[in-house]
């Protein structure tokens, strides 16, 4: 009597309105739930580098729980005012991730944040409305709450500082501006090496934005550093701080160049190269051999090579002093100096290797950490 009052098995027809399929339905109930907004996009971003980036991210910290594939769906950017829209395939990946939020994004840290259409006593019945405990993220560095309160609108974010600046000379400079009541210089997790930026908040909060004024765009050596609140992009001093930021950059000026001083360490007939090596090229025998033909065979052309280390990780995976780190030794200064100047600054698959001068004494004590 009624052949239509059913779905037809495409389940595209009820009655004679055509119906929105099942999946499509439950998608736009739940997108709310399913995007994040993320602010702070440096000029550069686009709808690929951030659906790319984010699935990667997503991935390494353990956050995909749809199986497996991309957790970003689409991504909206809106250019001008750089922010972005992402969408992910599911209520619960979008939940994990909100832990991402201050996380460096093309060398600048961005805001995740819940988007405005957010109804969370909806979403609350569509799946879980905090980040997993259980998310990796010392893999994507950040490390919420190990760092002596280090989260909050007063942390700083410290970017573009040179790899082989130690972490008491970083502490030096920013402890011009005041005592930290937190800090910390981000690290590779398998090399221990610096990743060459760092988070601090300091004990009197009214100095944050004074101290982003002054360090922010100085140069070091040939990077520039990129200092600002890390939670709320770049900010200006108010206007009764302006005399205290005048004072705090003659300061400053001074302080800098007294540390470009101290980085500048003697000649040495040793150059240790950063950047150049992973830790996977290093457990492998066969590649590791090839790197060290090839590393003798480049550094050869700058001089009388005597020697050439490249620490290994342990057998049971675990990290050696200078793993990460190649150790070149010349016969006389000139050589090495000449190693310095033409490796420094150049690309080694993809990464920008950094050369160094070492000591001889800590090298030929097979003391690789410095």
């Amino acid at each position: 009597m009624f052949p239509n009052l059913f779905p037809t098995p495409n389940g595209q027809q009820f009655g004679s309105l055509p119906v929105m399929p099942i999946q499509a339905m439950t998608q736009q109930a739940t997108r709310h739930a399913r995007r994040v907004y993320v602010g702070g996009l440096p000029p550069s971003a686009n709808e690929q580098t951030v659906a790319t980036y984010f699935s990667q991210v997503m991935a390494a910290i353990g956050g995909n729980t749809a199986g497996p594939g991309d957790a970003v769906v689409n991504v909206y950017i809106n250019h001008e005012k750089k922010f972005a829209f992402v969408e992910m395939r599911s209520v619960e990946e979008a939940s994990n991730a909100m832990a991402l939020d201050g996380i460096i994004f093309e060398g600048a840290p961005v805001k995740v944040r819940r988007p405005s259409d957010y109804n969370p006593s909806l979403a609350a019945a569509l799946g879980p409305s905090q980040p997993s405990a259980n998310l990796n993220l010392a893999a994507v560095g950040l490390n919420p709450g190990s760092s002596g309160g280090l989260e909050g609108p007063d942390r700083v974010f410290v970017g573009g500082l040179p790899y082989y600046f130690t972490e008491p000379q970083i502490r030096e400079l920013l402890e011009s501006f005041g005592a930290l009541r937190g800090f910390d210089l981000v690290r590779d997790r398998e090399t221990g090496n610096s990743k060459g930026y760092a988070f601090c908040v300091y004990q009197d909060v009214a100095v944050t934005d004074v101290a982003c004024a002054a360090l922010n765009g100085i140069k070091m050596g040939d990077k520039t550093l990129t200092v600002r609140r890390a939670n709320q992009g770049s900010s200006q001093p108010r206007p009764e701080q302006e005399s205290v930021l005048l004072h705090a950059q003659q300061q400053i000026a001074i302080q800098v160049i007294m540390l470009r001083l101290m980085l500048q360490p003697p000649a040495t007939k040793v150059v240790c190269l950063t950047q150049v090596v992973t830790v996977d090229e290093l457990r492998d025998d066969d590649e590791y051999e090839e790197i060290m033909e090839d590393m003798r065979t480049e550094s050869s052309k700058f001089g009388t090579l005597v020697s050439v280390v490249i620490p290994r990780p342990q057998l049971d995976g675990s990290a050696s002093p200078g793993v990460g780190k190649v150790f070149l030794e010349y016969a006389g200064v000139d050589g090495a100096t000449n190693a310095r100047a033409g490796m420094n600054g150049r690309k080694f698959g993809g990464n920008e290797v950094v050369a160094v001068f070492y000591p001889e004494n800590k090298y030929y004590a097979g003391e690789y950490d410095g």
